[in-house]
């Protein structure tokens, strides 16, 4: 029953309003009083219709005015809008008290009581228009003022003595009316107040939140102090380490009887290496992140480039007995980017093919597609390795991960090699492929203009 009331409500309601659960509830009641109102009216109409001997048309005018209110609802249906219905309303009930107030028992009649109901529901209802309420009201208490001096004293259609019951009918109706009207104001307040709690709440987390951050932009900026610092206390030894190393490396290996110490400078030469490049891997990160780390764009001789970087991974590769085979579609000749990225970028897909890959082969791939201002370099690293499945696939390129959850154990490594050749290729404007299947290999594209433009 209550649900069937509700969607009949519903269906005069603005559509505006039904969104905000404040507006809704307002018009909901406004609607209910339009439709309850009047029959709690026809009570004292009805009190008329048995009491008066003669039904004159003061009787039809009232029950007129009665009804209109049932046109109400209607009327908000139509204006989409409160406004004008209340306006309407308003002004009815202030005629309806007065008309009847003139012909039935004057300031004692029955429907004295709905003129307060008037005031009430049009400063209620019509809060942001109260010219409209009183500008409304004044002019019929105008027009009830001269009818009264007009006329003389109140015409009496029926005797006062006989209007004692509809008088408390017509108050206890008033009282029902006036009742629904403070338990939507009750609900209004209450909603107001759990409103104003949540947002002193919300207010609250939002400092808390503001001085969060003001924290965490504190600890980033120490963070960086540190890495910079850290950066060059680290490096510096490092490097120490592996030239020292390499000294007495180059000294001892012509010596037979000094092979054996030669070996171990050999392994704390290749620690420390691997140590450098960890390092360098980390502090390089949070500089690309940070937008510190530059891109120079020059011109670049791709076959030199290429020679260099193979020179340079030879050794890594051969270490666990790969071969590395080189091809060269087309010439790419000379190319605009910025050299120490793009070097860092396939030493890294190198780096990586070697570390997964043993006895097998590493192939490096180069050509050029396109032609003029549209022409790109595609660098293609492919390996016989390990080889990833599906699901690893969407790791790789994550801080701090490596595509298999025991990789870091069995072969080393922070996990960040492929994440600065994603971020390099990005900086110099291009972007980097990969395709692999777990026990067959992968293979790592590179896809880079051949004139960089740097945003």
């Amino acid at each position: 029953m209550r649900d069937r009331l509700v969607r009949a409500i519903d269906y005069f309601a603005p559509v505006e309003m039904m969104g905000d659960q404040s507006n809704l509830m307002k018009i909901r009641t406004f609607i209910l009083l339009h439709l309850i109102g009047p029959a709690m009216g026809h009570s004292v109409i009805l009190f008329l219709w048995y009491a008066s001997p003669v039904l004159t048309w003061q009787f039809w005018v009232i029950e007129a005015s009665v009804i209109s209110f049932w046109l109400v609802p209607i009327l908000v249906k139509l204006t989409q809008s409160l406004i004008l219905p209340a306006t309407f309303s308003v002004c009815l009930l202030v005629f309806l008290s007065l008309f009847g107030s003139f012909f039935y028992g004057g300031i004692s009649s029955p429907f004295m009581p709905w003129f307060l109901i008037a005031l009430l529901l049009g400063f209620f209802y019509l809060a942001d228009h109260p010219a409209m309420v009183i500008t409304g009201v004044v002019v019929q208490l105008i027009v009830f003022v001269i009818a009264r001096l007009y006329v003389g004293d109140f015409i009496s259609l029926l005797p006062l003595s006989s209007m004692t019951s509809v008088n408390l009918i017509s108050i206890i109706a008033a009282i029902a009316y006036t009742t629904l009207l403070s338990i939507y104001y009750e609900t209004v307040m209450r909603d107001s107040g759990a409103l104003e709690t949540a947002t002193r709440a919300q207010r609250i987390q939002a400092e808390a939140l503001r001085e969060a951050m003001r924290k965490a932009e504190l600890a980033s900026r120490q963070k960086s102090i540190f890495l910079a610092k850290i950066s060059h206390e680290l490096r510096t030894p490092l490097n120490a380490v592996i030239g020292y190393s390499e000294m007495l490396r180059d000294e001892l290996a012509s010596e037979s009887i000094n092979k054996q110490r030669a070996l171990d400078l050999e392994r704390i030469n290749a620690a420390g290496r691997h140590l450098l490049a960890l390092v360098t891997d980390v502090l390089d990160l949070p500089s690309i992140e940070a937008r510190r780390l530059e891109v120079s764009i020059k011109e670049v001789n791709v076959s030199e480039l290429l020679t260099d970087v193979t020179a340079t991974a030879g050794p890594l590769i051969a270490k666990k007995h790969n071969r590395l085979v080189v091809q060269v579609v087309n010439d790419p000749g000379v190319i605009e980017t910025d050299p120490l990225k793009l070097r860092q970028a396939i030493l890294n897909l190198l780096s990586n093919a070697a570390k997964f890959t043993s006895h097998g082969v590493i192939t490096l791939k180069m050509m050029t597609k396109g032609y003029e201002a549209s022409r790109r370099l595609i660098v293609e690293v492919r390996d016989t390795g390990i080889g990833m499945s599906q699901e690893s696939l969407g790791r790789i390129f994550k801080d701090f991960s490596q595509a298999e959850r025991d990789t870091t154990q069995k072969f080393g490594g922070t996990g960040l090699g492929l994440v600065l050749t994603e971020r390099f290729c990005n900086m110099i404007g291009g972007t980097i492929h990969v395709e692999s299947q777990l026990g067959e290999g992968s293979v790592f594209t590179i896809d880079i203009p051949c004139k960089a433009v740097v945003g």
